[in-house]
């Protein structure tokens, strides 16, 4: 039977990727694909890994960043990593020259070679990935696992085929004792909890930035929809703090010229000034959009507030401790389930709803310091890789 799913996987991927083509060449020619489409689904200058290391995928850009300390316990010459967007990439190209962008599915077959173990990050349940790896005698393991209150109920619908490719994981490492309950019930066994390995080792300052006189308000990993919000209400809160000046941070490199126009209209109606972080490297003028990614955490060194993105929207928020480790003063929307561990681990942190988001700002006074109430162990999975070396 299980022979026979996997055929059956196999052949309904290769179906869906035929019919894709089409759809895959045109995305390509857009700047936030072209190096990850042509690489991930056409192999272009995407060689294989070397054989017999420990391959090491994430996702995208937080996960690549946050996966660092547990890369950075191994030689290098044993590392292998890859990932699916440009910005990971970007991150892992860092690591190591064992760097590669993950092949889709049905292209794994002529590209895979035999690693010593397999190391996923969080939710990347790619079947033939785990299936093929293991067949090459991979040991296979799926590290800061987790399952939000919103996905668990759509990942239950699915147990059937869940169950399938936990049959393919040899460990597990959940974030949370609940995470480690649901995973077992979507099939997952060897389940140890281990907290967020993004509290391991977090990012820290790679260059100092001068601090602006007065009040510094940092918009921080914002989508599609805060950056308006978060304007408005620091305009309100401009009448009262003559002196502050905000910083925007827009999640995707791919916004940045959007944020711009927004800011830039915001500016002209409030008579305030603004400036691209690129153009001056500083926040000399009222409103800056930093434009250059890496720059996050030396901005939250410097900031006296923090305005967390990602979840006055339902995207599901962003690390919270980042920023809590320089003491910032913090506030968050209500759309965080995506880091509802770390907000646990975070003391301090204001959660509130848009409509009062200018407000609370006013009340920026009354705001406690953040701070960190415990880290995670990434120890038990480094014991695990090193028996297979």
């Amino acid at each position: 039977m299980e022979r026979l799913f996997f055929y059956l996987y196999t052949i309904v991927s290769v179906v869906l990727y035929v019919a894709a083509l089409p759809f895959l060449v045109f995305l390509s020619f857009k700047s936030k694909y072209r190096h990850s489409i042509p690489a991930r689904f056409f192999l272009w200058k995407n060689p294989p890994l070397t054989s017999d290391g420990i391959w090491f995928h994430s996702c995208s850009f937080g996960e690549a960043k946050a996966i660092k300390p547990l890369v950075e316990a191994f030689d290098a010459s044993v590392v292998r990593m890859s990932t699916t967007t440009q910005t990971g990439y970007e991150v892992i190209e860092g690591y190591t020259k064992e760097s590669r962008y993950l092949p889709f599915e049905p292209l794994l077959f002529g590209w895979l070679r035999p690693q010593k173990a397999l190391v996923v990050m969080e939710a990347e349940f790619w079947y033939l990935l785990f299936a093929l790896a293991k067949r090459h005698g991979a040991k296979t393991l799926l590290i800061n696992a987790r399952m939000s209150d919103r996905s668990f109920p759509k990942y239950q619908k699915m147990a059937w085929f869940y169950r399938r490719l936990f049959a393919y994981i040899d460990e597990v490492y959940a974030q949370t004792p609940l995470d480690k309950e649901r995973l077992e019930l979507l099939g997952a066994k060897h389940v140890t909890v281990t907290g967020n390995i993004k509290l391991a080792l977090l990012p820290k300052v790679t260059r100092r930035l001068v601090k602006p006189s007065g009040l510094l308000v940092c918009a921080a990993s914002t989508h599609e929809g805060e950056e308006k919000l978060i304007l408005d209400a620091f305009v309100a809160f401009r009448q009262e703090h003559k002196e502050a000046k905000l910083a925007i941070v827009p999640r995707h490199p791919e916004r940045f010229d959007k944020v711009v126009q927004l800011v830039e209209k915001a500016a002209r109606e409030s008579g305030m000034t603004w400036h691209r972080f690129s153009q001056q490297g500083n926040f000399g003028q009222d409103i800056t959009v930093v434009d250059r990614m890496g720059e996050l955490v030396n901005l939250y060194a410097i900031s006296d507030l923090v305005i967390l993105g990602g979840s006055f929207v339902p995207v599901g928020g962003h690390n919270a401790a980042e920023a809590a480790q320089f003491g910032c003063r913090m506030l968050s929307g209500p759309h965080y389930f995506n880091q509802r561990e770390i907000f646990d681990a975070v003391e301090g942190i204001v959660v509130v709803e848009a409509a009062d988001l200018a407000k609370r700002m006013q009340q920026y006074g009354q705001l406690k310091p953040c701070r960190i109430r415990y880290e995670s162990d990434i120890s038990p999975i480094v014991r695990s890789l090193q028996r297979v070396l």
